[in-house]
């Protein structure tokens, strides 16, 4: 056949050079004369099915009947009908010989004789797809038959072709006539070309060409018999040999078996008709016919049917012929996610079946979808998508990411819900490998810049984390601006503890990026503090990270002392012991709003104390984003002296990035960075400063509790009277200072020694009643002895 067709190319000067399709290898098997091959588009390379048929004389019955095949499959379209795309004739000559070869292109299809042994089926699960395809056939015989007045004549095994998903359709239209029922009279063959059936499919009225009786009969008999060949033909597994084999039931499953042996009538009035098949016989109620049915009629099913069914899918796909499922199921499932008919629980049902794919197939089949969705404004899609981009961000490419899916994940970095925040934080740890240093300095690092402040203590903590995981895709310079700024001014400083814990772990595990220098001057001092945090964990990991930093300085030490300055100011060691934790989130910010509860009255007693030495402006670090660089706060004369190394663009880091994100909320924010060091604090007036610290002393001192009781009131505020208490444990000589001035003031030696308020006790009373204490210490003189005189005076003038 190959070489005729290539005679054929050679000896046209039409025809098929002119196909716009290439022919390529052919099928085992086709129906009748034809033969069925592979072919493909010329234009995009699409695959299609060629179908060819020939004969050495124009006026040969075989070509009638093809070009009446031609002409009905042109004409009659249904979805359980093969499709038809082109059509040609084509005249060759072999010498004095000549040639005519009709070709049909359809839709790509193979025999479903050849499909079954691909499929290798058995058991329930072949059962079920038999039933989904005895389904569809029937379908498309009822439509010829009830809808169209039209006889096919030769329904069975062959007359099926199966597509690439595995739907089951009708062809072989070369006998397919009207159905001439009016005149029954006419004793003419009504089907015209009805001696190309084979005789084992011919029912008895049509073998004896009783055309009286056929158009006595309903239009359905032909092909109701026909259909019952088909059903013996693919559970028997072989092809119908004579009609006798039809009594042979045993394959037969029993369920089928009554319809079978109505389809089979010896009277054609009492056959089935095939609409009624569909509608009465419980064989073809299955899990698989009822799933494929209602997504086909998907947009008819109200919003609770559709939740409901994507809810049981992903479990019921499990029991679904997995071939059926990949190749039916997941493009039914890609399309009505495209075009907004299928709920959001059904994306998780498509990821389910996207992992039994291969990673070809998977990016074919399912990632362009899902990266359509990415464009939906449905906030349940987008919450589907980033909960299983695990499952799928492997596979998008890097220009993917950066231009179509990236654009739409950032606008969750802002939204109003907190677990979408959350969830769009998560997914970047995904994504970042795959980000262009363009959009994670211009646009990434500005949206973390906010998140580091965000209400919710788990989003902070979090973002910390994923800054850690995602130190190494960025360039020097923006790892010398941003990470040091971000975990010391922030992480480890926030009131939330595993905040502080994860601003720890998150510079350990990125000791690699900072030299010597930053690690004296900037990161050791604010690691240091946390060494006497109320919370264990964070004080743990302090201690942790300060022998790993001290060791990095130790090692540059002794290279320096031995003259090997090379590479001194990085070595060190990359992670901390047990920093393994850092690859993984902290908490889901769910989970933490319910215990934000039960932790809110210890967070300020537990954070904020410890921190209250590095800082006195920690509050607006932590409650507003910061938009000045960290430069401009530099003038002051501490920490931030220390000359921080030089990028390209910048030697501050958070702040200038976070430039350009709701700005006009920041306009109070003067500068974000100042709390890198304290602030010089007005010194109050002597006498004031005394008594303040007096006051102090007996509440730190005698009762512990008291002074942490007093911490609740700067929950994010870190205030200059928690700096003053830091150090007042150990400033002794400010009791003596104080008692010299007010112990010279009292006139006699009636104070208590014993008595610790004694100190401040005669200021008061000389302020607030002098008359008063005048009295006590000089007796009734001035006072009493007037008043008493006058009393006098007015009793003995009365008298």
């Amino acid at each position: 056949m190959l070489k005729f067709l290539k005679g054929v190319v050679a000896g046209s000067g039409t025809g098929v050079k002119d196909l716009p399709y290439n022919i390529g290898d052919p099928y085992p098997s086709a129906w009748g004369s034809w033969s069925h091959f592979h072919g493909t588009s010329k234009d995009d390379g699409s695959p299609v099915s060629v179908f060819s048929i020939s004969g050495t004389n124009a006026q040969d019955g075989h070509l009638a009947a093809a070009r009446n095949g031609v002409k009905r499959l042109r004409t009659v379209r249904h979805p359980n009908i093969l499709s038809f795309l082109h059509s040609t004739e084509v005249e060759s000559f072999d010498g004095s010989t000549s040639k005519v070869t009709i070709y049909i292109v359809t839709e790509p299809v193979m025999p479903l004789s050849e499909k079954i042994k691909e499929l290798g089926l058995s058991g329930s699960q072949r059962d079920e797809y038999y039933a989904w395809g005895l389904n569809q056939i029937a379908k498309a015989v009822s439509f010829l038959n009830n809808d169209c007045k039209l006889v096919h004549g030769n329904v069975c095994l062959a007359s099926v072709v199966v597509t690439q998903t595995l739907d089951w359709k009708l062809h072989a239209f070369d006998v397919l006539s009207e159905f001439d029922g009016n005149n029954e009279a006419a004793t003419g063959p009504m089907l015209q070309y009805a001696w190309l059936i084979g005789t084992q499919y011919k029912s008895m009225e049509l073998a004896k060409s009783d055309w009286a009786a056929i158009r006595k009969s309903p239009p359905w008999c032909i092909d109701s018999w026909g259909l019952g060949c088909l059903i013996y033909e693919i559970f028997s597994g072989m092809k119908l040999g004579k009609t006798e084999e039809l009594r042979n039931t045993a394959s037969i499953p029993k369920s089928l078996l009554p319809d079978y042996q109505r389809l089979l009538s010896s009277m054609p009035s009492r056959r089935l008709n095939s609409s009624k098949l569909l509608e009465n016989s419980e064989y073809f109620q299955n899990k698989l016919v009822d799933t494929i049915h209602f997504m086909e009629i998907l947009n008819l099913k109200d919003s609770v049917e559709k939740d409901t069914f994507f809810r049981k899918l992903p479990n019921l796909a499990e029991q679904l012929p997995r071939q059926i499922v990949l190749k039916k199921l997941l493009p039914l499932l890609a399309s009505a996610l495209e075009f907004g008919s299928a709920a959001a629980p059904a994306l998780t049902a498509l990821l389910k079946m996207g992992s039994w794919l291969s990673t070809e197939e998977f990016s074919a089949k399912v990632l362009p979808t899902v990266v359509k969705l990415y464009a939906s404004n449905d906030r349940a899609v987008r919450v589907g998508l980033l909960q299983h981009i695990d499952q799928y961000g492997e596979s998008l490419s890097s220009q993917i990411v950066d231009d179509q899916v990236y654009p739409h994940i950032a606008t969750g970095f802002s939204d109003t819900s907190a677990f979408l925040r959350e969830l769009t934080l998560k997914s970047m740890l995904v994504l970042a490998p795959k980000l262009s240093q363009r959009t994670m300095s211009g646009s990434l690092l500005k949206y973390l810049s906010k998140l580091q402040v965000d209400e919710e203590p788990a989003i902070r903590t979090n973002t910390t984390i994923l800054l850690g995981n995602i130190a190494s895709y960025l360039n020097d310079g923006t790892r010398k601006r941003v990470l040091i700024n971000a975990f010391t001014v922030r992480a480890l400083r926030d009131t939330f503890s595993p905040a502080r814990g994860a601003g720890v772990m998150a510079l350990c595990a990125t000791s690699a990026y900072y030299d010597v220098n930053e690690i004296a001057t900037r990161i050791l001092p604010n690691i240091v503090v946390l060494t006497i945090d109320p919370d264990s964990d964070v004080r743990s990991k302090a201690f942790q990270a300060v022998d790993q930093f001290l060791q990095i300085v130790k090692q540059h030490h002794d290279k320096t002392n031995t003259g090997d300055t090379t590479g001194a100011a990085n070595e060190g060691i990359s992670s901390m012991p047990g920093n393994a934790g850092l690859l993984g989130w902290a908490m889901s910010s769910l989970t933490i709003k319910g215990k934000s509860s039960e932790q809110a009255p210890l967070a300020p007693s537990n954070s904020v104390a410890p921190l209250a030495s590095t800082s006195s402006n920690a509050s607006s670090a932590m409650e507003t984003p910061i938009t000045t660089p960290i430069r401009h706060v530099s003038s002051s004369t501490d920490i931030a002296d220390i000359p921080v190394p030089v990028s390209p663009t910048s030697t501050d880091g958070w702040g200038e990035i976070e430039n350009g994100i709701h700005e006009e909320e920041h306009d109070s924010d003067k500068d974000g960075w100042d709390d890198i060091q304290p602030l010089d604090e007005p010194k109050p007036p002597a006498a004031l400063a005394n008594i303040q610290a007096a006051q102090k002393r007996p509440v730190s001192q005698p009762v512990k509790p008291q002074a942490t009781s007093l911490r609740p009131k700067s929950t994010v505020k870190v205030t200059k009277d928690e700096d003053d208490d830091l150090w007042g444990s150990i400033a002794a000589p400010a009791p003596r200072t104080v008692s010299k001035p007010l112990n010279v003031k009292p006139a006699g030696g009636s104070l208590d020694d014993d008595d610790p308020w004694a100190s401040i006790a005669a200021p008061a009373p000389t302020t607030r009643a002098k008359p008063l204490g005048a009295s006590r210490g000089r007796g009734a003189k001035p006072v009493a002895p007037k008043l008493g005189a006058q009393r006098i005076n007015r009793t003995s003038s009365g008298m």
